[in-house]
């Protein structure tokens, strides 16, 4: 009987998912466990395996189609089925199965096509089959394998045919190479008929992201001759509000009206710290954002009320102190967590939290990289922002606001003297804890990076 593999559920709050990318065409061969697409979900890239073995009977959506959780988005026909009857089947009330081509024939995200770019035709028009190795490779290398010749059994694309196109790649111009694309940047293209083969990516890796695309929107936009006045003016334009940004709108917003949310704010004086991050860095490179996780989650233990979260009736406190970071992305922020904080050295909250974010700016996190945290960090003293508000991550008790770094004169021992000032924001849900404990657990943060957060010297 023919499996339905369906948009599944990652993690509580997800409602739909976005389809990025088909790892099998209709009529290949899957077995039960491989790869079969790839979704966007309001947090990271998923690939998704097939739940069954057999041979992939129907692509039910389009790459870019946004697909409720728990419905089918691929058939597959299992051993001695009629593929073409099963398909049938699925034909009507399912999108069709239209397969839309940029002029480079490599698949037009959000064209409405049923699946991604067909595999390489053979000589009687089918599709010819493309083994696993060469597939994988093809996809690390940015190889349409729809303009490859099989030299494999029956025309079947081997990983000696990907591996020829890429060496062939590699003599050609180098702006002939195609640069990976974020999928916001992917997104944004299609609406306005970018073709990111032509554009110069500033992102990681030379990543194509989405302010390379709106450059490109813009120079297009833009008038050959400026000839008026009135031609200087900015015009109007209307971004749809989707993805990650429109799952950041509705979360933020159902933080505000679900939630009573106050915050308090308080100065540090962080010379100590400052001189600890310099003796540190000599052992291990440091931000000061590791010393605040740092702090942060030691002072969790001690006001463990902080550390909980509303569920129904009832506050629950949570045994383990996992604290997220957020990181900025084109798309907008997501919130990498370290966890265990509190049973972690420095050195390694250090490591663990740069290759979170660098995982992050790369699109490479894992689900459960992002999941589980009991209270975060949100630091803007990079941007130069002194102080700000942040907004409960839900259902997250509270969340500290992290400002820059100031040199300020200050009273210090009876006199005044130059000191390195910083503003922290606490915002806490008020139905969970009040404002005197929640001052305590702010002036316990306080304390640690004051004195250098010199936590057991746990540096090591």
């Amino acid at each position: 009987m023919a499996a339905e593999v369906v948009m599944p559920k990652f993690g509580l709050t997800m409602v739909e998912g976005t389809i990025q990318r088909w790892f099998k065409n209709e009529g290949d061969a899957i077995s039960e466990g491989e790869a079969l697409f790839e979704v966007e979900t309001e947090k990271v890239l998923y690939e998704v395996e097939s739940t069954a073995n057999g041979t992939v009977a129907k692509l039910l959506y389009g790459l870019e189609a946004v697909v409720p959780v728990g419905l089918p988005v691929a058939v597959i026909a299992e051993a001695g089925e009629d593929v073409a009857e099963v398909a049938a089947r699925y034909s009507d009330g399912a999108p069709a199965p239209q397969t839309a081509t940029s002029p480079a024939g490599s698949p037009t995200p959000g064209a409405g096509s049923a699946a991604a770019a067909p595999a390489a035709a053979a000589p009687d028009g089918k599709r010819a089959p493309v083994t696993p190795a060469a597939r994988k490779l093809a996809a690390e290398h940015n190889i349409d394998t729809a303009s490859l010749t099989g030299t494999g059994p029956g025309g079947r694309i081997t990983r000696e045919d990907v591996q020829q196109a890429i060496d062939a790649a590699a003599q050609a111009p180098a702006a002939g190479k195609r640069a990976p694309v974020t999928p916001a940047a992917r997104k944004l293209a299609a609406e306005h008929n970018i073709d990111t083969a032509s554009l110069t990516g500033t992102g990681p890796g030379g990543r194509i992201t989405r302010e390379d695309v709106q450059q490109a929107i813009d120079a297009a936009q833009a008038p050959a001759e400026v000839s008026a006045p009135a031609q200087e003016q900015a015009q109007d334009q209307s971004v749809p509000l989707r993805g990650m940004r429109k799952v950041i709108a509705e979360r933020m917003h159902k933080s505000l009206t679900d939630t009573a949310q106050l915050t308090i704010t308080t100065e540090v004086d962080v010379t100590q710290l400052i001189e600890r991050r310099e003796e540190v860095r000599r052992q291990f490179n440091t931000t000061y954002n590791d010393f605040i996780i740092q702090a942060c989650a030691h002072a969790l233990l001690q006001h463990p009320r902080m550390n909980a979260s509303l569920e129904g009736d009832a506050i629950q406190l949570h045994g383990a102190v996992h604290v997220g970071f957020a990181v900025a992305l084109d798309e907008g922020l997501i919130v990498p967590v370290v966890h265990d904080a509190d049973k972690k050295p420095l050195k390694t909250i250090a490591q663990e939290a740069r290759a979170l974010a660098e995982k992050a700016r790369a699109g490479r996190l894992k689900l459960e990289e992002v999941s589980g945290g009991t209270f975060t960090v949100s630091n803007l003293g990079m941007a130069g922002v002194d102080a700000f508000t942040p907004i409960l991550n839900s259902p997250q008790t509270g969340i500290l606001g992290v400002g820059r770094i100031v040199d300020k004169p200050v009273i210090y021992q009876g006199e005044i003297a130059r000191r390195s000032m910083l503003v922290l924001s606490l915002t806490f849900d008020h139905r969970v804890i009040d404002g005197a404990p929640a001052g305590a657990f702010l002036g316990s943060v306080a304390d640690l990076l004051s004195h250098g957060n010199r936590i057991a010297l746990a540096v090591d």
